[in-house]
């Protein structure tokens, strides 16, 4: 198997080195991509689920602050802009536009580099089949003074060749885009998170001023 390997990418010609290169450049952020949102993601559950919103419920705003601010998690950041406008007794909608704001400056680190999958995945492709046309190219031009009575088989050794660059680029180009489709699901779903928490902070805040209200 790998023998069979090792001779497909030596019959591709020099194009399948740099779409290796592009490969490898899509593997590595793939990995750094899911290692990231993982972390991400346990210390958004971590920071949220078990340091601010039980403070949250209980009204103590204060030490929901301080957990905030003892955090480096992504989630800490934006309810602690919230929290702060809520402090300060500023009104729901300003609460609302400090968590925006917050999630806005946090959405670049989340989708960075995720983008470059999708680009790497159509220069993979175009590369394989620019490497195509050049061998075709070759292997028509290497044909025209070949022996008349080997022409159907040297033309059919050459395509064959050549084909070989076009088919390692989609092989590389369908994973890539495939990662990059999953990476984008899992960082919609840590958006998805961050609002969620600025809904259950709201939701805190309307009923404490309704409990208020009817009091």
């Amino acid at each position: 198997m790998l023998e069979t390997v090792i001779r497909f990418f030596q019959e591709g010609g020099p194009f399948m080195y740099p779409i290796a290169v592009v490969l490898v450049i899509g593997l590595a952020i793939t990995l750094e991509r899911f290692v990231y949102l993982g972390a991400v993601r346990r210390r958004n559950r971590l920071a949220f689920e078990r340091g601010i919103l039980p403070l949250l419920q209980k009204r103590d705003y204060q030490r929901a602050m301080k957990a905030a601010n003892s955090s480096d998690s992504a989630i800490a950041s934006i309810m602690g802009a919230g929290i702060g406008r809520l402090l300060n007794n500023h009104r729901r909608e300003e609460i609302e536009y400090a968590m925006e704001e917050g999630l806005m400056e946090v959405l670049p680190r989340l989708e960075k580099r995720t983008q470059y999958l999708a680009t790497l995945a159509n220069i993979a492709t175009l590369m394989g089949l620019l490497g195509t046309i050049i061998g075709l190219i070759s292997a028509f031009t290497a044909v025209a003074a070949a022996d008349p009575a080997q022409k159907a088989t040297l033309l059919s050794e050459s395509i064959s060749v050549a084909m070989n660059t076009t088919a390692f680029g989609l092989m590389s180009a369908i994973p890539m885009l495939m990662f990059h489709a999953l990476l984008q699901t899992r960082t919609n779903e840590i958006v998805d998170s961050f609002e969620m928490a600025g809904v259950k902070l709201l939701n805190i805040i309307s009923d404490q001023g309704a409990g208020q209200s009817a009091a």
